[in-house]
């Protein structure tokens, strides 16, 4: 499916990729917010593709061939391009340095390694109540096509071609209204937001701060400051 966007105005809302440090243990929440990588532009357009994955068994004594075997849903897939451009300011390096943080989507962060559970981020692509390209992934690849550079040679252009894989929630976890995978999702404090007011907002229940709390290792959830990125578990993990 490709889905189309208008303009990119300062009124519209932005579309954003958070990226979390990946869980340790057996956990399958991903870990504190590493950076909320914000787009200049919103995408032309995106792409977003599920499969179904069936096995047939060749027989001998078949006429029309044999019966094929579900064998289950594969994750969902995306592929977003992320246009950076910074023609407006030739001798700087913004647009270096944010495809380089894309680039690193792919390498193995430092606090996994440490931890020896060695894994790439995790990543919630999110664009307002876009809930269909909303899933909790990871970066299977980014292409990254410098298309303008300054006078000192550092690249000011470029397109980034980013391919998001899901990763799949358990079956007790579906949306049984959707049969689609629950995903958490992203939430930026505002002034006056507490972790108990979210959480009865979230889940009708102020005591699920605490699942809030330590999806975002947070120490002292009287410290809430505005504007930061919250990832809020979902409903099915606090219960």
């Amino acid at each position: 499916m490709v889905f189309g966007s208008g303009g990119a105005g300062d009124s519209l809302v932005r579309a954003t990729l958070a990226i979390h440090e990946p869980p340790l243990g057996d956990s399958v929440t991903p870990g504190g917010l590493i950076s909320n990588f914000s787009f200049d532009f919103n995408p032309a357009q995106l792409s977003l593709s599920r499969r179904t994955t069936w096995e047939a068994t060749a027989k001998a004594l078949t006429k029309d061939g044999p019966q094929p075997e579900f064998l289950g849903p594969d994750p969902r897939e995306m592929t977003v391009e992320i246009f950076l451009d910074s023609s407006h300011e030739p001798g700087g390096d913004t647009v270096l340095r944010r495809a380089e943080e894309l680039l690193g989507c792919c390498s193995v962060t430092e606090s996994s390694y440490a931890a020896k559970q060695p894994s790439p981020p995790w990543v919630v692509f999110q664009w307002g109540s876009f809930s269909t390209a909303r899933f909790i992934a990871y970066v299977a690849s980014v292409d990254v096509t410098y298309s303008l550079f300054g006078t000192s040679g550092v690249p000011i252009r470029a397109t980034c071609r980013t391919q998001l894989k899901e990763i799949p929630r358990t079956i007790g976890s579906q949306n049984p209204t959707s049969g689609a995978l629950t995903a958490r999702r992203v939430h930026r404090a505002v002034a006056g937001d507490t972790l108990p007011s979210l959480a009865w907002r979230e889940y009708g229940d102020a005591t699920a701060w605490r699942a809030i709390a330590e999806a975002n290792d947070i120490e002292d959830p009287s410290r809430l400051r505005p504007g930061t990125e919250l990832m809020l578990p979902a409903a099915e993990e606090v219960r």
